[in-house]
């Protein structure tokens, strides 16, 4: 095993290289190519993806592909990946709308259930040197039904150390109180860990990065921007309005017309539920996880801190930690707004990708 890790330090960061399954718009291939780490390229199912990854990330190629019917041998030939590679790491981070804590339908979701096994057949396959999962805590907390039982079963008989808990973002540097099961794996070292998380003292807010009023001009409900910068913010009802008017700034809830004609019927007598719901975000704490609704604050607390709308596209990527100019191509507001919401944070797709790099050469 030491003489694995000495072979793979000897090398540099472009010796390693990923492939990231479900990649979306790409959020972990993002990461990790800003921690050093070669991608050669993604896959999803969802061809609207396929320009803000390419365009993004130059010299990762997209294949737009249902990973059901997509062959070993077309993977292998678009990617010129071989099996059994040390260096090679496979990362899956299945869409998860069955497994989520948010209420959907579970008949539309039913495709999602069984991603993880999908994957697995292609970790089986090329047996790469790490692997890395990232899914909602659901997918741990509902074990027994899930596919993780039987995927961590296979990795012991694949003689794959791996390590995995549910993480919060904030405290990796992504200003959201995001929960998230994260695995990484390896049959190259022993030394495998996960980040390493910040100190509760230092979590970054809202503030940190949206509240640069240069960056962010203050713009009106329904403001529709045509540049990259994608400054676009939904626009409201007439009801809506007066709500988000009457709601306080800097984290004010639905609290506060309860007691008015303005209250929707279906909350009365449940103030102790769906509290995000209207809400705005307060400047000086994480924001709530960002979701493929998050322009619609019908959709939980997306509400400007101060500002009588939601929060705007850009404003979206940019509490997922995309950089500023980072590209976002789509045919309507919630296509792009479902590609930022679907993303892995770079950010903590960087920290993942520095912690493997941090195991393999025994370093702190």
């Amino acid at each position: 095993m030491q003489k694995r890790i000495k072979e793979i330090e000897s090398g540099n960061n472009k010796r390693l290289k990923a492939v990231d399954f479900f990649c979306s718009g790409g959020g972990m291939t993002a990461g990790f190519r800003k921690a050093g780490i070669k991608v050669l390229g993604g896959i999803d199912i969802d061809s609207e993806c396929g320009r803000t990854y390419t365009e993004n990330n130059p010299g990762s190629k997209f294949i737009h592909s249902d990973i059901k019917k997509l062959s070993f041998l077309t993977l292998k030939t678009e990617l010129k990946i071989e099996e059994n590679d040390d260096n090679l790491i496979f990362i899956g981070c299945s869409p998860c709308q069955y497994w989520s804590n948010i209420k959907t339908i579970k008949a539309k979701s039913e495709e999602s259930k069984n991603l993880l096994v999908d994957f697995q057949k292609f970790v089986d396959h090329f047996n790469p040197g790490y692997i890395v999962i990232e899914n909602v805590p659901g997918i741990l907390k509902r074990s027994e039904e899930s596919p993780l039982k039987a995927f961590l079963s296979f990795l012991n008989k694949k003689n794959y150390k791996y390590v995995h808990d549910i993480i919060n973002a904030s405290h990796y540097g992504v200003p959201q109180t995001r929960r998230r099961f994260l695995l990484l794996a390896s049959r190259v070292t022993d030394n495998i860990s996960l980040p390493i998380a910040d100190t509760k003292d230092s979590l970054p807010t809202v503030r940190h990065f949206i509240g640069d009023k240069k960056k962010f001009k203050a713009i009106p409900i329904g403001h529709n921007d045509t540049t990259d910068f994608l400054h676009t913010t939904s626009g409201l009802s007439a009801d809506n309005q007066k709500r988000l008017l009457l709601t306080p700034h800097d984290g004010g809830t639905r609290m506060a017309w309860k007691d008015t004609e303005l209250q929707i019927p279906a909350y009365m007598g449940k103030d102790n539920s769906f509290q995000d719901i209207y809400g705005r975000m307060y400047w000086d704490k994480p924001g709530p996880t960002i979701t493929t609704k998050f322009f619609s604050i019908t959709n939980g607390r997306f509400g400007h801190p101060e500002q009588d709308r939601g929060i705007s596209l850009r404003e979206g990527a940019t509490l997922q930690t995309f950089d500023l100019d980072y590209k976002f191509f789509s045919t309507s507001m919630a296509s792009a707004a479902r590609i930022i919401g679907n993303a892995v944070p770079p950010q903590l797709s960087m920290r993942i990708a520095k912690t493997i790099l941090k195991n393999i050469r025994n370093y702190d």
